[in-house]
């Protein structure tokens, strides 16, 4: 049997073909479009609490949307079992084919959905299904997209080709919150509360029906296809990937070695920045996405660059270098941060000091990955009063059965309150800020631009986390397609890559606030990065090979 030549029996030198760009561009427009569908939930989380929720707490309404979105993130994993299984039986076009279906079906549907006025309990039950699917459809898209691209990539140049795909998540968000901020400015507060907020959701269907049109032309990997007419294809990949050793050893040396510390800088870099800038440092959330938005767009185009980069000098030392420096600089970088855009707060830290005395019996773990605990206690509710507040406690247990004491600037503050509240204004009236002070960052204005000093010089912060991200996730794709070989490939990378950043990164921010709330320090969530990053660049250095000359035709 005569067999065509394969990508990696050309040279790296020659340009891009136009079946190449065909294919780069046909992965990278489908992706964005499944991440612009997972992010609408968490972007119009407050439409959708309103209408999908009953009562009129809005704290339980923002927790259910919460949960929704973590809900999302948690399955991913399964997704990458289930479709990368897909994947390795019957090819890598057909099966991303099938999980942007699901995406974009599920997405549509939300967008239909009647309110909890109309189907009472249905209406979130519906909802949460259709992030289950979601989620589980994004488990499958990555790995086949990835995938697909780099067995069509020449010897060479898969960091590079495959680097376009790594982009995809931010230009997803990006799309995302351009068409609602279009909708927006297009419609009045009270049409997009009640209707407004489903059109993005119902646009999906027909960036579906493009996707769908534009992979159809696609034909089915070398690799793949060639190893289908050879016949050596697996039987049973999820055996064969995690019931053997040998490759199972693989994958787990990918997560910690690699995913673990990738996600977690990435989602550092990107989500847990627009936490600490609204959550803690309380800038206005129109602020905050500007700042994040400009520093996106600055950053985006070193996607291409490292992974261009890792074509030359290996996957391994730039995403291990990545994790170091993050690791290294976190703490001066949020300080930074911090002190440019609410240096009232920094200086509060430093001068009123906030005692808190309990029974240790009464302080327990304030973990709360989805958003659904109740806290009771005194000791619990006032700690995450205090953090929610972002004022920085020092914690002293008392004797068994000793009522919450606290002091600010050695002065008592009555507890009896049992809510933290009245902590909470002691310690500003001493000197902590309030949210909308003065003294912090406002909106700054696109068309002067952005004058404020402060805000250039927290775009320029937030670019250096942007960098990072850059450097470890724009490698990062090539590096998986290379550890596995290809009969087991689609299964092998996806799982590594989804418990990283679905487990890992997607639970950060909900991790690292808990951190916070139980040291009443604002920056202790910036251990669970560091010491997850650290680990993988230790794991990475001594156990993962380099890959970047590794011929990802090789079928054993």
């Amino acid at each position: 049997m005569s067999i065509a030549a394969t990508p990696d029996m050309v040279p790296a030198t020659r340009r891009m073909t136009a079946e190449e760009r065909k294919v780069i561009i046909a992965s990278s427009a489908g992706t964005v479009f499944e991440w612009y569908d997972f992010y609408l939930a968490g972007s119009l989380a407050a439409n959708i609490s309103q209408n999908f929720v009953p009562g009129t707490n809005d704290t339980a309404k923002f927790i259910f949307v919460l949960f929704g979105f973590a809900a999302g993130f948690a399955v991913r994993p399964f997704g990458a079992l289930f479709f990368g299984r897909l994947g390795d039986l019957i090819g890598r076009k057909y099966t991303f084919l099938v999980t942007m279906t699901i995406m974009g079906l599920a997405t549509f549907i939300v967008g239909l959905l009647p309110g909890y006025q109309s189907i009472g309990y249905l209406a979130p039950v519906a909802f949460i299904a259709c992030r289950l699917l979601q989620g589980l459809a994004l488990g499958g898209e990555y790995g086949g997209a990835a995938t697909y691209v780099a067995e069509h990539s020449p010897q060479g140049r898969r960091g590079f080709y495959t680097s376009w795909i790594q982009t995809t998540a931010t230009v997803g968000l990006f799309l995302s919150l351009i068409v609602i901020l279009v909708l927006r400015l297009n419609m009045t507060a009270e049409n997009f509360a009640a209707y407004g907020w489903r059109i993005p959701f119902l646009l999906s269907i027909i960036l579906l029906g493009f996707s769908l049109w534009i992979r159809l032309q696609l034909a089915e990997s070398p690799a793949f296809q060639r190893m289908k007419d050879e016949g050596t294809r697996s039987k049973a990949p999820l055996t064969e990937a995690f019931g053997r050793w040998d490759n199972a050893k693989i994958a787990i040396l990918a997560l910690l070695g690699g995913t673990a510390g990738q996600a977690v800088v990435w989602y550092t870099g990107q989500f847990y920045a627009l936490f600490f800038l609204t959550q803690t440092l309380k800038v206005d959330g129109t602020t905050a996405n500007i700042l994040i938005t400009f520093a996106l767009l600055l950053g985006t185009p070193f996607f291409i660059f490292f992974g261009w980069l890792s074509d030359k000098i290996g996957r391994k030392p730039i995403l291990l270098a990545g994790c170091l420096i993050a690791a290294i600089t976190y703490f001066p970088l949020f300080g930074q941060i911090a002190k440019t855009a609410n240096p009232k707060l920094t200086s509060a830290i430093d001068t009123v000091k906030v005692n808190l005395t309990a029974d240790p019996a009464t302080c327990g773990t304030l973990f709360d990955p989805v958003g659904v605990r109740t806290f009771t206690t005194p000791c619990d509710v006032a700690r995450r009063t205090l953090a929610t507040n972002s004022i920085h406690y020092e914690l002293a247990y008392g004797s068994a059965g000793s009522p919450l004491a606290a002091k600010v600037n050695g002065a008592d503050v009555a507890t009896t309150d049992n809510n933290g509240n009245a902590v909470v204004a002691a310690a500003q009236a001493a000197g902590y800020p309030k949210a909308g002070d003065p003294t912090i960052l406002k909106t700054p204005t696109i068309g002067g631009s952005l004058s404020d000093p402060r805000a250039l010089t927290l775009i320029g912060l937030l670019f250096i986390l942007v960098v990072y991200v850059t450097m470890v996730y724009g490698p990062i794709a090539a590096m998986l397609v290379e550890l596995f070989p290809t009969r087991i490939r689609y299964t092998g990378m996806s799982l590594p890559y989804h418990i990283g950043n679905g487990w890992f990164g997607g639970f950060l921010p909900p991790t690292a606030f808990a951190m916070v709330a139980a040291s009443g320090n604002i920056y202790q969530g910036l251990w669970y990065p560091i010491v997850v990053a650290l680990m993988t660049f230790v794991i990475g250095l001594i156990f993962i090979p380099e890959t970047k000359d590794r011929d990802i035709y090789a079928n054993d």
